[in-house]
């Protein structure tokens, strides 16, 4: 019997209460449910979603290697998300006290985005689809992007 295969990203972050109220206002997650460790409260597993995409996330546990962006000082991983409306989302994430790291804009490569950082060290591309663009005609316009 064959399994079928999915991708879920997790999330490690200092404050995961307060990042999964982050992601809800801010994005739009919903929250499916959340383990919470007897022991200290911290959220030992929590899972919600995002455009069809099961994400998981949990306060950090040093003792075994799960650290979070403000740990270890910034996180090489980048999220992006699809939305209707780039600017809108964007502002609203800036409004609840993320950074922004590139602003929204109109993109080589067919998209509107623009890149911040939440208030826990995740970076997240925020994007709207804006054209159907080839790989060969975005080489081109990277190319003379480069050259420009």
């Amino acid at each position: 019997m064959s399994a079928a295969i999915s991708f879920s990203p997790y999330v490690i972050v200092r404050g995961a209460d307060a990042a999964l109220k982050f992601y809800a206002a801010a994005f739009g997650v919903k929250e499916n449910y959340r383990l919470i460790d007897p022991a200290d409260g911290r959220v030992g597993h929590a899972e919600f979603e995002l455009g069809g995409v099961t994400f998981m996330l949990a306060d950090e546990y040093p003792d075994f290697g799960a650290v979070g962006p403000e740990t270890i000082g910034g996180s090489p991983v980048k999220l992006q998300i699809y939305v209707g409306d780039a600017d809108a989302v964007f502002q609203r994430a800036l409004d609840l006290g993320a950074t922004e790291v590139r602003p929204v804009k109109d993109q080589f490569f067919g998209d509107r985005s623009g890149m911040l950082t939440d208030p826990f060290g995740h970076s997240w591309t925020i994007a709207t689809k804006k054209a159907a663009v080839s790989p060969a005609e975005m080489q081109a316009r990277w190319n003379a992007a480069m050259e420009g």
